[in-house]
């Protein structure tokens, strides 16, 4: 379901925080194998799998227990981890983070895995920070006085064309 990425990372680790730290500052979209520590001493071929969106983790699957989601989270367990992290276009990522039963809240791997209330708070506040070029957009067209008076008009005409359609003109001129 997810094609191969670059790989960006490969070691073993005893804390997660500093590992979703980088990821959520390099934006990285891609995802993380984390094997867990009997991995480490022998053959196991499980592990989970998150995956990120910005530097957001957005879904988690274990390959052993075949579940996704917040219950996968509680399959991967606890550090140490041979950890992996791949970065991945974006695209790629589109259709499994659309499969709800996948998707995990924002910071849930930080709350969850890493144990870090700190990390999981700060990545839910970018998880829900609107994308600059937006915020950009918007402030472009609030500055434009011309263009938000013309919008103030169109909406006054038709709200008084349908207060008018539907009988409330009288009250309106009250």
């Amino acid at each position: 379901m997810i094609p191969d990425g670059e790989l960006r990372r490969s070691r073993v680790i005893s804390e997660l925080s500093p590992a979703l730290e980088r990821a959520l500052d390099q934006r990285l979209d891609g995802y993380a194998l984390l094997f867990p520590r009997n991995a480490l001493l022998g053959d196991v071929d499980e592990c989970g799998v998150i995956t990120f969106e910005t530097g957001v983790a957005r879904l988690a699957y274990h390959t052993g227990t075949d579940r996704g989601g917040p219950t996968a989270l509680a399959d991967i367990g606890s550090p140490p981890y041979r950890f992996e992290l791949y970065a991945l276009d974006a695209d790629a990522l589109e259709l499994p983070h659309r499969t709800d039963e996948l998707r995990i809240p924002p910071g849930a791997v930080a709350d969850r895995l890493a144990n870090d209330p700190e990390l999981a708070g700060r990545i839910r506040g970018t998880a829900n920070d609107p994308d600059p070029d937006d915020i950009g957009a918007v402030e472009a067209f609030l500055d434009d006085a011309e263009a938000v008076s013309e919008l103030r008009a169109d909406a006054r005409r038709d709200a008084l064309d349908r207060a008018d359609e539907w009988g409330f003109a009288d009250a309106l001129d009250g």
